[in-house]
Parts: structure tokens; sequence; C-alpha cells
């Protein structure tokens, strides 16, 4: 089969191949998917960069965590009735190197979601990490009907996911972001009041919205380069639910600031979600999209042939669109 691999960390230029690789074969619980959309997260292309220190882990990796495709076979103990079926995976190649960018990979038949006929392949590529993230980010501490919800960097992959999640349950939301292009996306994702953080003063305006008293949830995009902020706009007993904190990964906590509220901060990781909470994100996010009621990031799609420009797009932080590599 055909796959985007490589064999050492570093630029997406000097390190991805196109080439031949074994096709796997699906073992016992497994399902082998036929790829058509593979989606780009960060956590790939740090991954691919050694970021932090980050390694290899077997002789050559097969990237992206996430992908959407059609079940073509099945291991033993999986029922033939699932081959056809259309899904989108997550946690794909957690302890392999077959990822999703390739003609097809292997992977637990429950990591392979039915994907509703509403939502294309390249939709379903971006289900795995940036919609169950946003999904626990939101729901992971309780009702949030009648609260009024900051999502910083609402018009990214997770943000998105998140807002919406947030309006369909009943939120008020107020999100960040970073351009008029981007305030287009939060307000068609259902944002309430949309903050240019370039162009006004983010904690006056919260401040402002909330007659004063804070917002009680934070959905933050970047723990360390935020968090001063956060605690300024953070209503007494708030909730901080932080998914990333790229700009400083070793932040400095306020803990007094954070004490004297009463803040929790809860950190979100889509790869290792507890399995009722996850069954139940998953539940949720399906019926949503039968019901027509979730919508999609925009989609930058490029052919397995230029994964690594796909890599590089990803990581240059421009425009909004959800990456993916798309497949014959």
């Amino acid at each position: 089969m055909r796959a985007a691999f490589y064999r050492r960390t570093g630029p997406a230029a000097a390190v991805i191949e196109i080439g031949e690789v074994e096709t796997p074969a699906p073992a016992a619980g497994e399902v082998r998917v036929a790829v058509r959309a593979s989606g780009i997260n960060p956590s790939d292309t740090k991954r691919r960069a050694g970021w932090r220190g980050m390694g290899m882990d077997h002789p050559f990796v097969i990237p992206h965590a996430d992908g959407a495709g059609i079940v073509e076979a099945v291991g033993a103990g999986v029922p033939e009735t699932r081959i056809g079926e259309r899904v989108f995976l997550y946690n794909t190649g957690r302890k392999t190197p077959y990822g999703a960018c390739a003609e097809f990979t292997v992977l637990p038949a429950e990591q392979a979601v039915p994907l509703p006929d509403c939502a294309s392949f390249e939709e379903g590529a971006a289900l795995g990490v940036p919609a169950q993230t946003a999904y626990f980010a939101v729901m992971g501490d309780g009702p949030v009907e009648g609260e009024t919800i900051l999502v910083q960097g609402g018009a990214g992959a997770v943000g998105r996911y998140a807002v919406a999640f947030a309006a369909l349950a009943g939120a008020r939301v107020v999100a960040t972001v970073g351009s008029a292009e981007g305030g287009t996306l939060a307000r068609a994702a259902g944002a309430h009041v949309v903050i240019d953080r370039h162009g006004e003063d983010v904690v006056a305006r919260v401040l402002a919205e909330t007659g004063g008293a804070g917002v009680p949830r934070i959905v933050e995009v970047d723990f360390g380069a935020n968090i001063a902020a956060d605690v300024a706009m953070i209503a007494p007993n708030g909730i901080i639910a932080s998914y990333s904190s790229t700009a400083v990964p070793e932040p400095v906590l306020p803990y007094y600031p954070l004490a004297y509220k009463g803040v929790t901060v809860h950190f979100v990781q889509a790869y290792i979600l507890p399995p009722a909470v996850r069954s139940a994100g998953l539940e949720a996010i399906t019926a949503l999209m039968r019901e027509g009621k979730l919508t999609h990031p925009p989609i930058k799609a490029f052919p397995l042939a230029e994964t690594a420009a796909a890599h590089t797009f990803a990581e240059s932080g421009a425009g909004y669109a959800k990456t993916v590599v798309t497949l014959p």
C-alpha cells in the first residue's frame, strides 16, 4: 500500500516520504480500514518534528491519529457485518507505526466509529481529536445550560467545536478570535459574543459582558500564554478546562490568585479519555450530526503525495481550515 511515513524526526519537507509499505492485517478484535481522509492535528506535527525531545518508537511511523474511511476487513471476533461501514477513526497508530496517513490502516474495532452519512470523509477526519477534545472540555464538568462560557481561540478546530457544543447545550458563548475571518467562523458555530483579541481588551470586554462577575467556565487553547488573563476573568469557584499550552509549555502557576477564587483547573487529553466519558461523547457527537445540528470546520485538503506540504501548512497557522490528507 502507499503511505506517508518518516524514519526520523525533523522538518516535514526533510523527513516525510511517500512510498510502498506492507499492508497490515487486522488482528483479533481489529478492523482494517480503507482510508479516504486523514486529519492532521498539532500532536501529529509535534511528534514528527521531535517537539520537546519526542523520539521514534518504531523504525518508521505513518503519521496521524485521526482519519475516516470504509471498513474492508475484520479480525477474529469482529462481526463481518462491519465490512463496508463508513467510519471515523481515533487513536490510530497509538501503539503501532500504522497511523491513518495511508491507503489502509488497522486499529481496534471500537476505535472505528460509524460515520453518519451526512458527514464527508474529510469532515469525519476532524472528529477524532478536535471534536472529542472540545466535547470533554465543555461537558466534562457538568451541564452548562444557562451558563456563560468563554472559549479562547473560538475559531480553531477544537475551539469551533467547543463553541458549537456549548451553544447547543444552552450556554451563552463568548469566543476570542484573532481576525475578522475567525469571528465569522465562531459566530457561525454559535458564539453569541465574539472578541478580537488583537483589537480589544479581552479581560475588560469579558468583565463588561458579565457585569463584572466573570465567567464560570473557560475553555483554554493556550494555558501558559493566557493564564494571567484567565485569572482575571474566571468567576469564583469557576473551572478552566485547558487542552494545550504550546506557547509556554512549562507555565508558572499563579497559585494564590487561583486559590483565592477556588478555581478548578482541568487538563483535557483526548488520547486517554476515560472509556465511559469517551463513549458518552462519541454518542453525543454522532447524534448531533445525525440531527443536522453539528457543523464542521472548513477543510483544506492535500493529496497523499503532498503530505509534507500539508504538515507545513498545518504548522503555519495560516487561516482556520482543518488540514486533511485525502486518499483515492
